[in-house]
């Protein structure tokens, strides 16, 4: 069952994955930790051991600004992560509705006749698509949860040559932009921690959003095609997501779009 203390259990994560030898610790004979103990921590950050106590345990949720810097940088953490930390010890929202996809947003996908088009909400549901989306792949089809397929359907391994890192990517983008304190995310991540890598790459609390980046397909009907991957907020619904894809012009993942549509 998925933990609320998600903030400790970021931060007694990212420290097992501090070496001593990076941080300029000794490291005389065996340690019973791979990375940081929770002393080394609290001195690299200058808080008390007691008071990285109670945040590792959740005693303590909330702690300042200048604390939570002191941490990203002692936890050597980047700059998307660093945002999640914050993320993770800000008092919870109270968030919008995010299943009501405007009229004029579907109209603006439609219209997209050459490139695959989809809304999703930050848990990753797809809430609107259109046509050539829907023809690229079943996971795009609205009512699907991106990252369910990606971990628990293995036809989305067969459609993604290169799923161990797009794979990664989910993970950290879900932990970066889903709400852990909302019972629908922790109830989706009770379901994929079913599947050994989605545990693996969760354990990790690497988090990083969305990026505009080449994706590459192997669909079943029209072969290979490479796609970049553009990630659009919706203006006046910033729980959506845009994610559109474009071929190079005249390239042959454009041909193969287009035998798609």
């Amino acid at each position: 069952m998925a933990s609320d203390n998600v903030l400790g259990e970021f931060l007694k994560a990212r420290r097992g994955r501090v070496p001593p030898s990076q941080a300029d610790l000794p490291a005389p004979g065996r340690r019973r930790v791979a990375g940081l103990r929770r002393d080394e921590l609290a001195r690299r950050a200058g808080v008390s051991e007691p008071y990285l106590t109670r945040l590792e345990q959740g005693v303590d949720r909330h702690p300042s600004p200048q604390v939570l810097e002191a941490l990203a940088r002692a936890l050597e953490l980047d700059a998307d992560t660093t945002a999640h930390l914050f993320a993770l010890a800000a008092p919870h929202p109270v968030r919008p509705s995010e299943s009501e996809v405007t009229p004029d947003v579907h109209q603006l996908l439609d219209a997209w006749t050459g490139s695959p088009a989809y809304v999703r909400n930050r848990r990753f549901d797809v809430l609107a698509a259109n046509k050539l989306a829907r023809a690229l792949a079943p996971m795009y089809e609205p009512g699907h949860n991106l990252a369910r397929d990606m971990f628990l359907d293995p036809g989305v391994r067969r459609l993604l040559p290169d799923w161990p890192e797009i794979a990664a990517q989910t993970a950290a983008a879900l932990r970066a932009e889903a709400d852990p304190h909302e019972p629908r995310t922790a109830r989706l991540v009770a379901e994929l921690e079913a599947d050994e890598d989605f545990r693996r790459l969760w354990a990790r609390h690497d988090a990083r959003p969305s990026r505009d980046e080449l994706k590459r397909f192997v669909h079943p009907i029209v072969g290979e095609l490479a796609l970049r991957r553009q990630a659009l907020t919706v203006g006046g619904a910033e729980e959506q997501v845009i994610i559109a894809y474009q071929a190079a012009p005249g390239s042959p993942s454009e041909a193969a779009l287009a035998r798609l549509f």
